[in-house]
Parts: C-alpha cells; structure tokens; sequence
C-alpha cells in the first residue's frame, strides 16, 4: 500500500513555504519539491489542499491532484525493480519541470536568427479542423524561404481551442483564429479585418464537396453544399499565388467525372479583374461587327460584368439582366394571347411569376440556407420528409425556375414568327445562370464565326487567374505517413506562377513506414489507462522468438521519412522530438486543457511530456471478442469462432493493425482499428502517430462523443481523424516553396 502526501518544507525569505510531496511504501520513501509555495496561513494540512484565501488555491490544488494520481497510478503498474528512489523522483521532477518550465517563461516566436531573417511566405488556413495542413506548412523550408501562418478558419469551437493552444500559447506565434461559418455573409469582411491587409501567398484547406450534384438532380442537400463557392469566394479576394484544395477520392468519379469537371470549370473561372477590360472591350466589338443576334451578345456583356461586381452591385446587376428579358416578354406577351388569356393561363403565369423569383435569387438563398439547416438539425434523412425538402429546395434554385419557365413557353404555342423571340428569351435566361467558362464556351463559337478566334484565346491567357491542369491522388504512405489515406488535391497556380501538377513522392514503395514503427514505443499501456509519460517497452519480452524480425522494422529516417542511416532518427523518435522542434527551440511543453476559461489560465494547464494517451474502458467480453480477432487476422475470418462462443457483434468492421505494413485511412472511431499486438483499440496518440502528428502537438477539450452530438461537437478522434496528415501537407508546401517567385 503507497501513501502519497504533501507537507510544507521551510520558509523562504519571503516567508513562503514551498510544498513537498513524500510517499512511503514499506521500505521506501521518498521526498520530491512540487515547485508551488504558499503563505503558511493559507495550507489546509487536514484536507492536504491550499485554501481559497490564496487566489492561485484551484490551480495548485489541481496540479496536486494531478501529481498524487500519478505517483499512486506509477506505483500500480510500474515493474517493481522501478520502485527506485532515483527513478521515482525523476517521474515526478519531469512533471514538475515540465509545468515550471510552462509558466515561467514568457510567450516568443521562433527566435533562431536564422530562421528570423528567412524570407517568410504567407499562408491561410480554411477548414482547418486540428490544423494538418498549418502542422505541415510550418515543417517546410527550402533554400531561405519557410511559412508564416496567418490565421486559420474553422467552425468549431474545439478545433480553435486546439489551434489556439498549438500555435499562440504553445509556439508562441501570432496566427489569427477565425471561428465562423464561411457561408455567413460578413465572413469575408470578418476575415479581411483579421488579416489587416496582408498579402496571402497561400490558402489551403479541403471545403467538404461529398455533397456536390449537378443541378437539378441532387440527391442530398445538406450544410456541405455551398462551403465549395465560398472557398473559391475566398481565393478572389485575397488573390493568393497558390492556393491548395483537398478532398475525398471519391470526387473524381462522382457522378461519371462530371463533378471533377464542374469543380475545375469553377477554378478556372476566376477572372483577373486587372485585365477583365480587355475581355468586355472584345465582346463589346463582337456585338458591333455581329450579323449575330445583339439582343444575346447583349446578355452576355451583361452576365460577365457579374464576375467584377460584389455584394448590392452585383444584386442590381442581375436584378436589370431579368428585368431586360422580362421587358422582352411584355412587349412579346399581346401577340401570342389576348388580355384575358395572357392573365389566367397557368403558363403565362409561370413565366411571370418565374421572373418574379429570378429577382429575388438573395431571399431565395436565404430561405435555401435555412432550410438546410433545418434538414440537418432535424436529422431528415432516409424518410418520407427528406425527398420533399429536396424537390422543394431544388424548385427554387436558379436553373430550376429557368426550366419551368421553359416549359411554360413550349405551352403556349405561339405562331412560327415568334418562336425567335421566344429561342432568345429562354437562351438569355440560361445566360444568366451560366458559369464564365459556359459563356466563354459559347463566345467562342462567335468567335470562330468572326475569324477572331486566336485573339479571344489571347485574352483569355490574360483573364484567367489560375491555371489548373487536373487533380490527383496523393498517396499519405508515399510521403512518410504510416497511413494508406488517399486523398485528392487541386493545386490551382495564379498565372505568373510555375504550374504544380504532382507532389514527388518522399520514400519509394519499400521505404514506407510500417505502424510498427510509428507505435511500437507506445505500447505500454493497458485497458482503461492513461499515461503522461514514456515507459520503456521491452521488445524481447513482447515478442519473444519475433525479436529481431520486429527491430529490423525500425529505420533512421529523414523527417520525410526518407532512410537515413547516418543522421536519421526513427519515425518514433521524430514523433518524441518534435518535427519542428529546430524552428520553435522555446515552445512550451505538451499540455492539456479541457476549454476556453483553462486555457487563459496558464496555471490551470496540465503539463507532461505525454498527452492524449489513454485507453477506452472495455469488459471482458469485448477485450475477448478483440482477442480472438487480433490471432485470427481479421474480422471475416474471426466471424464464424465469434458466432459460436456468443460473442458475435453487429458492428461493421474491425481493422487489424499490421504491424509490418500500413494503417488503412485513419477514421474518427478509434472502435474501428485492433491494436496490432493488444486486443484493444487505438488511443488518441496512437492515432494521431498514424496521422504523422507529433506527440507534441495536444488535441484539446473532448476526448470522444457519441449520438446526435457528433453532429455538433469535434472532439479529440474526430479532430485526429479527418485532419490531413502533416507529413502529406509538408510534401505540398515544399513544392511550392520550390516553385513560388
């Protein structure tokens, strides 16, 4: 039996007394400095706590707690030759010191003189989530350049807790935070005012797009569907000489490519507005040199000069482009139908009505955008209510009303000679809804008609402001990561930039790192545990016959993870060290907090050298179940042993960790993966490892959620699971630091 306390030792000149812990066990005991003093006065020796008349009494009684706890948890589970008086005290001082460390000293930016006077290149975060991509960027140097986080964006109030704690009170840096929906109207505003009118040289992020279908033919509507416009919204403003999107794999297929298609017609029409004159001059000359119908080059005058206006000019813009066309069909309306007739046929009123909605697209966006919201807040999905909210929300948008509008022309029947008329009205109206590449589509063939066609395409080398080949797949394992994570990305390169059309891979298909490599120093740590530091692993005992297969797994590498047998360290000990441990030699120690209020109150902070390792509370039955798993290989071969012992479960899947491989897509159910030597699943560490996390970086507040509430909350896994592994985002930003003038 240990018995942990706290006394107070002698007064120092000031009269404070610094608090000890001591502990005894049988023959041991062993006294150790906590480095907290209190005025004797306010030391409750009965209940072994600082009283409430000190104003610092939570925080230290906090960190007491903390210590007690795992003194009494080292006693319970360390081999008894540990029970050292050398080996305790130096558990405890790592705490101690650690804390110290934290609160002593004051927040500094990287202070290395020659990472100070590096040429810095500006970056943005959208989506940022636990920060994948800002962990990778900050890794990156080539030649004197490196990155300079600006600020990040995300919606979540735990994904700005966890940036927060990584980059302004642990790296010391002065990136902004911006938590906001990127939807919401004021969020361009809001985002320039953070950055102070600063030049972006890159934006990264991965707008969700799992949700894209083309018009008309949507088959979900959820929150998802608008974050894609608003990223690229983003890109035009700020301008940045590369900006970097990624998303699921998935996207390149979905619905026969079309989407891909979509998404680059998209990119590719951002518009250079500095040059946009030259584009409206040529069409201007088009219109005048035309035997063409001018009443259509007219609408397409109208509908570029959309793409250089913004917010209530843009508004009134469109608002005249309808009313034009509107006047058109007055001026038709007597000579396809009497008075009567054109009043109170459903098609004339259909046409009318459609003209009525067309100008008033920003209430039918708001209306659109609540309803969303709604649908996602009541969960429709797979019912009778769902489809109809669709079919609503598709009634409303743009090229819906257009079609109706459409087919109440056909119904009216009107006489050959003003069937013309007719062709222009719907012609127009599809003008109106076509992106900039549907419209330079069409003006080329004017061109063409014109013999002018090379110098349209002249101007259009001037007007686009991004070039973009086509998305591809990076491969995480390709670039260090223990992780078979596919995921694609768009590299869009502003015009006066070198095109990117590939990240190089860092290892070949031999040199990849094995989830042996990246977890075997973890694994010290049993069911319904959590440790704060690092416990060596006896190999030999582990693995007993399978020693010396299991150590010829671990490389020296690279921090890319390339084999470097002279001055490499293994993927573990890059993980222990810190990847950016060089750039950032004064950043604080690896914390914890669970909010806000805990994280302005630097004292409040849990400080040890190892965070976010703790195991989930299993019985029996399921430790079992993962057990006869983890012999037999997989889950669909265990299946049938399960079924006949009782302990067979609905779950889905089970992944069996190969210790000589790679870790399939790391998700955000830990449930989901067996350890590959323990029958359990993945601690928030392991995962994070398996993401190429360093074990530096926290993730803060929630440690799971379950229900509903993961509709609304990010915590810990979730974070780690859907954040782009840094490794993967350091191969990016080096390429472009390789290419960017």
């Amino acid at each position: 039996m240990i018995n942990v306390k706290f006394y107070l030792d002698k007064a120092d000149k000031s009269t404070y007394y610094p608090i000890h812990l001591v502990l005894r066990q049988k023959d041991v005991k062993i006294k150790v400095a906590t480095g907290e003093k209190v005025l004797k006065n306010d030391w409750d020796n009965k209940n072994q706590q600082v009283k409430e008349s000190d104003i610092r009494y939570k925080s230290i009684n906090k960190f007491l707690g903390f210590l007690k706890l795992e003194v009494e948890k080292y006693f319970e589970t360390a081999p008894h030759s540990h029970f050292t008086d050398k080996k305790v005290k130096e558990m405890i001082a790592s705490l101690v010191s650690s804390r110290k460390f934290n609160t002593d000293i004051t927040m500094v930016c990287e202070d290395d003189i020659q990472y100070q006077n590096k040429q810095k290149i500006t970056f943005v975060d959208l989506f940022a989530g636990a920060g994948g991509f800002s962990e990778g960027f900050l890794q990156a140097e080539f030649g004197d350049k490196l990155y300079d986080f600006r600020l990040a964006s995300d919606i979540n109030d735990n994904c700005e807790l966890t940036h927060l704690a990584r980059y302004n009170y642990q790296l010391g840096l002065d990136a902004e935070f911006l938590r906001q929906d990127i939807t919401e109207p004021d969020f361009l505003n809001n985002l320039n005012k953070k950055l102070k009118g600063q030049t972006i040289d890159v934006v990264c992020g991965g707008p969700p797009c799992q949700s894209f279908s083309l018009a008309g033919k949507r088959k979900k509507f959820d929150k998802k569907d608008d974050l894609f416009a608003n990223y690229l919204n983003v890109i035009k403003v700020l301008r940045p000489k590369y900006f970097v999107m990624e998303n699921v794999k998935g996207i390149l297929t979905k619905e026969g490519g079309k989407i891909k298609e979509m998404i680059l017609q998209e990119i590719r029409s951002i518009i250079d507005l500095k040059e946009f004159h030259q584009l409206i001059h040529f069409v201007a000359t088009l219109k005048r040199n035309s035997i063409y119908n001018t009443f259509i080059l007219d609408c397409y005058l109208q509908r570029l000069n959309f793409e250089k206006a913004i917010e209530k000019e843009l508004d009134t813009l469109r608002e005249n482009y309808i009313q034009a066309i509107e006047n058109k069909f007055k001026v038709l309306a007597p000579k396809i139908a009497d008075y009567k007739t054109s009043k109170t046929d459903v098609n004339f009123n259909t046409i009318r009505h459609g003209f009525n909605l067309l100008k008033r697209t920003n209430e039918l966006a708001y209306i659109r955008k609540k309803v969303i919201q709604e649908k996602n807040h009541s969960d429709l999905d797979n019912d009778f209510f769902a489809s109809k909210f669709d079919d609503f929300l598709i009634s409303i948008e743009p090229s819906a009303i257009i079609a109706s509008i459409h087919e109440a022309f056909k119904g009216l029947n009107p006489r050959e000679e003003y069937k013309k008329d007719i062709s222009d009205i719907i012609l127009a109206l599809e003008i109106y809804d076509y992106s900039f590449d549907e419209c330079v589509r069409d003006l080329s063939e004017i061109a063409e008609s014109q013999n002018v066609e090379k110098a349209f395409r002249e101007i259009l080398s001037y007007i686009r402001l991004y070039n973009i080949e086509q998305p591809f797949v990076a491969l995480a394992s390709d670039y260090g990561v223990p992780q078979n994570r596919e995921r694609v990305l768009f590299i869009g390169c502003r015009k006066d930039q070198k095109k990117i059309q590939i990240i190089p891979a860092t290892v070949s298909p031999e040199e990849k790192v094995t989830v042996f490599e990246a977890l075997h120093d973890l694994d010290f740590i049993g069911n319904d545990e959590e440790k704060f530091n690092y416990e060596p692993v006896d190999l030999k005992s582990k693995y007993n016959g399978q020693t010396e297969k299991m150590k010829a797994l671990l490389k020296q590498r690279s921090v890319d993870g390339k084999p470097n047998s002279k001055l490499g360290l293994t993927y573990a000990e890059w993980s222990r060290k810190g990847r950016l441990s060089q750039r950032f030699s004064n950043a604080k120690n690896p914390f914890y907090v669970r909010n806000s209020e805990e994280l302005e109150n630097i004292l409040t902070h849990v400080v040890a050298p190892l965070q976010n390792h703790k195991t989930s509370k299993q019985n029996a039955e399921v430790i079992k179940r993962l057990d006869i798993i983890l012999n037999t290989g997989n889950y669909d071969d265990a299946k049938h042993e399960l079924k006949e012992i009782g302990l067979n479960s609905e779950k889905r899947n089970y992944n069996v960790l190969k210790a000589d491989g790679q870790s399939p897509t790391v998700m955000t159910i830990p449930d989901d993966y067996v350890h590959f030597s323990s029958p359990r699943a993945l601690t928030v560490r392991e995962m994070a490892r398996l993401q190429s996390f360093d074990d530096s970086f926290v993730f803060q507040g929630k440690r799971s959620t379950g229900g509903n509430k993961r509709k609304f909350e990010v915590p810990q896994f979730t974070l780690v699971g859907n954040a782009v592994p840094p490794l993967m985002a350091r191969a990016v930003a080096l390429e472009i630091l390789k290419n960017i003038d």
